[in-house]
């Protein structure tokens, strides 16, 4: 299917975004208060959230990054996550903070702190989302930080994609879902 950028409304403008990601980081620095970080990167979609952010966070911060897959096609989730590269240095008795593009029905999120739990003892793990879908949430499990609540929309831009395209989007759009038929 073809998508063009006209098919895309916009949720949420470049301008709301850095707001609110200025707003998240105020919190994260008052939650750790000089504390040191480290954060992990869900590649590919949050990548353009966690560069702004850390952007803002005042504490010794180390990143790192790592790639899971949990859709087939451009617009489902398959449910079940898929490593395709989750490489970590020694996180034990760490500060972690994880930072996800989206957590929509929870597959990723409960994957990848169940993974951290299993193979390390940190000192404390936090979850941040760019964008959280409560309303699609299947599996128990919330953010600690996020800087939208969205409804059950497919959305696209500022790290988000559809069939690998529009991340690079300033702002981040839904597309209707009739055009996704």
């Amino acid at each position: 299917m073809k998508l063009e950028e006209k098919d895309i409304s916009i949720l949420f403008s470049e301008n709301e975004i850095q707001t609110k990601i200025k707003e998240l980081a105020q919190k994260m620095n008052n939650y750790y208060q000089g504390e040191e970080v480290v954060a992990i990167c869900v590649l590919k979609g949050a990548v353009m959230f966690a560069v702004d952010l850390v952007k803002h966070l005042n504490m010794p911060l180390q990143m790192e990054f790592i790639r899971l897959s949990s859709y087939h096609g451009t617009t489902q989730t398959t449910g079940k996550v898929r490593a395709v590269d989750i490489t970590l240095p020694d996180l034990n008795n760490k500060n972690v903070l994880i930072i996800e593009d989206i957590i929509d029905k929870g597959y990723t999120a409960k994957f990848l702190v169940d993974f951290i739990n299993c193979n390390f003892h940190v000192k404390d793990l936090k979850f941040c989302s760019l964008l959280d879908k409560k309303v699609a949430r299947i599996i128990d499990i919330d953010a600690d930080f996020y800087c939208f609540e969205v409804q059950d929309q497919f959305m696209v831009g500022y790290g988000l994609d559809f069939d690998e395209y529009y991340r690079n989007l300033r702002y981040i759009g839904y597309i209707d879902k009739n055009i996704l038929k």
